[in-house]
């Protein structure tokens, strides 16, 4: 981070992190693939996303003003937190917190198609800070409270602030590459690329899954109990189906 900077007033600065995080699972039947779809959606219902939320707003030193959660039918869930930074003053139904209102948000999307056999699970997620408040430090966390093999973040910095003698600043911290902030053991397990605009503020990261361990990515099945060349095929198309969703692209 380096030296702190010396502002003029509040720092204005808007500090948003947006990203996509997918699991993907190879059902071989449709009995299956809703099943996957009826588990999935049950281990990240509101409840549990309202915890995920709520922890990380106390790892970047925010104070919850309101949930607002809802769980849908057939499935899929989502949690908005209106979030504030450091201290702020009772002021009967309301809360003086100045500038500083920040959120988070989440939206779940489980998904399949009868005809691939695969079914994915999309998680969105959006953290938006005013003032001090960064939230690249959430990352590893993140990443790691959902089964994550396909992932894309973008980070942007918007507005500007003012340091004493008035000058405008456009960041107030050093940043490279979104990378920088995720653990390197987390980045070993991943291919990573970067499409970063320096000029505009704005960075972007996709990362997708190493190695394929078929059994992890089967429901209700045991990978030893097809036979070999069923297991190269799935894992083939389960590959297929990430670098597709990487590539954000029809390739195959």
């Amino acid at each position: 981070m380096g030296e702190k900077l010396n502002l003029y007033g509040f720092n204005n600065l808007t500090k948003s992190l947006s990203f996509n995080i997918y699991d993907v699972c190879y059902a071989r039947s449709p009995r299956e693939q809703r099943d996957y779809i009826a588990y999935i959606d049950g281990q990240y219902n509101s409840e549990r996303l309202t915890k995920i939320l709520t922890t990380l707003t106390d790892m970047i030193g925010a104070k919850v003003l309101n949930i607002a959660k809802q769980d849908y039918e057939p499935q899929g869930a989502s949690v908005t937190i209106l979030i504030a930074e450091g201290s702020m003053i009772p002021a009967g139904t309301t809360q003086l917190a100045h500038l500083d209102k920040s959120h988070v948000t989440v939206h779940t999307y489980p998904e399949y198609h009868p005809e691939t056999c695969l079914a994915t699970f999309r998680v969105d997620i959006d953290v938006a800070t005013c003032g001090e408040i960064t939230p690249l430090s959430t990352l590893d966390y993140l990443i790691g409270s959902f089964d994550s093999d396909i992932i894309t973040l973008d980070y942007k910095v918007r507005g500007f602030t003012r340091d004493v003698n008035g000058h405008k600043l456009f960041l107030d911290h050093e940043i490279r590459s979104i990378q920088d902030f995720i653990d390197p053991e987390t980045l070993l397990r991943y291919d990573a690329m970067d499409i970063n605009v320096y000029a505009a503020n704005l960075f972007h990261t996709r990362m997708m899954v190493k190695e394929i361990d078929l059994q992890n990515y089967l429901f209700k099945t045991d990978a030893y109990e097809l036979p070999p060349k069923l297991r190269l095929e799935m894992t083939g198309n389960l590959r297929r189906e990430m670098i597709e969703i990487f590539s954000n692209k029809n390739i195959f």
